[in-house]
Order: structure tokens, then C-alpha cells, then sequence
């Protein structure tokens, strides 16, 4: 008599989904609260973004990073994050593996109006309980810029901001440089 196979037996469901997400076909996809969204930004959000690379490109050159949107991997939940920027350790960033957040000096999200709120609440609070020392999020629908900094489990313990486009923000130390915020 044959029997079913139960095939789920020793599989992490976790580690399959992400893995699927790694080999996917190559867009840029992410898993947001066990949810699987496709990022596609749009033009004036890359606009944005590379406002931001720009500024800070000397002092991530001076400090032995590379910025980029690699992945980020956030274990034991059901959450794989492509940040619109992220500053991580030359090192690190050699290996070719997801980081996790607290490999990165630095994250920069850009909202759009699809994913506003997901960057606003939930990608804050995992990045602060994943240790991420510094979260900067560029809120374009509310022409805002705040700084998250001091991560735990509970979320972070210094929000600078929001503060209008148009002031400068400090990125503190290892960047130490003042941000144009005029452009975005």
C-alpha cells in the first residue's frame, strides 16, 4: 500500500520563501509582513534617491562602504527588505549574502504613495528592532525628512524630525555631514 509523502517534514517555510525571493527573476522583490511585493519605483522616486547617494557618496567612500539597495534579511520573521539605500561595510558587501540590518551604518527609504505607510510604521519599527543604527526616511507625500536613531526592541530612542524639505538634517557620526534636503 503506498501512502502521501508529507514533503513539509524538516522544511522552514521562512527559508523557503526567501529563497524563492533571492532566485526570483531578478526585479527588485520584497516580503513585507509575509507579503510579497514587487518594488518598482517610479522616476521621481529614483530622483530622490540618487539626491540622497549624492550627498553622502564622499563620506561612504571615506569610511570603506558601498551604498546600494542590496537585501536585507530580517530572520525569524517573515520579512526581506530591499531599502532604497543602504550603507554597509566593503567587507560585508563583498560576500554577496542579505545583510541584516545591523550590518549597515545607515538606511534610506523614499516613500511612494504605494508603500508610504509600510516605510512610515513597519519598516521603522523592524529596522530599530533589527538594530539599525540609523534610519533615515524620505517622506515625499508628507515633503518630510526624519532621522531615526538608537534601535531596540521597542523601536528607536532618537527621532529627529519630521522636518520640511528644505532643512538641512545632520547625519551624526561615523557620516557627520549635513544633508541638503532642498532638491528632494
Amino acid at each position: 500500500m503506498t501512502t502521501a509523502h508529507d514533503y513539509s517534514e524538516g522544511i522552514d517555510p521562512e527559508r523557503a520563501l526567501k529563497y524563492a525571493i533571492q532566485h526570483h527573476s531578478g526585479d527588485r522583490t520584497e516580503i513585507v509582513e509575509g507579503v510579497i511585493t514587487n518594488v518598482t519605483p517610479s522616476w521621481d522616486h529614483e530622483r530622490a534617491a540618487k539626491l540622497v547617494r549624492r550627498q553622502i557618496q564622499d563620506r561612504v567612500d571615506a569610511l570603506g562602504c558601498v551604498e546600494g539597495s542590496g537585501h536585507l534579511d530580517l530572520p525569524l520573521s517573515s520579512n526581506w527588505y530591499v531599502p532604497d539605500i543602504a550603507v554597509v561595510p566593503d567587507r560585508l558587501a563583498r560576500v554577496g549574502a542579505a545583510l541584516l540590518p545591523d550590518q549597515t551604518l545607515l538606511i534610506v527609504e523614499v516613500t511612494s504613495k504605494s508603500n508610504a505607510e509600510t516605510d512610515r510604521v513597519v519598516k521603522r519599527k523592524r529596522y530599530a528592532e533589527y538594530g539599525a543604527p540609523l534610519y533615515l526616511l524620505v517622506d515625499r507625500m508628507q515633503e518630510t525628512v526624519t532621522l531615526f536613531a538608537g534601535p531596540g526592541r521597542l523601536g528607536d530612542t532618537t527621532v529627529d524630525g519630521p522636518h520640511p524639505f528644505g532643512t538641512p538634517v545632520r547625519l551624526p557620526e561615523p557620516f557627520g555631514i549635513d544633508l541638503d534636503t532642498s532638491g528632494l
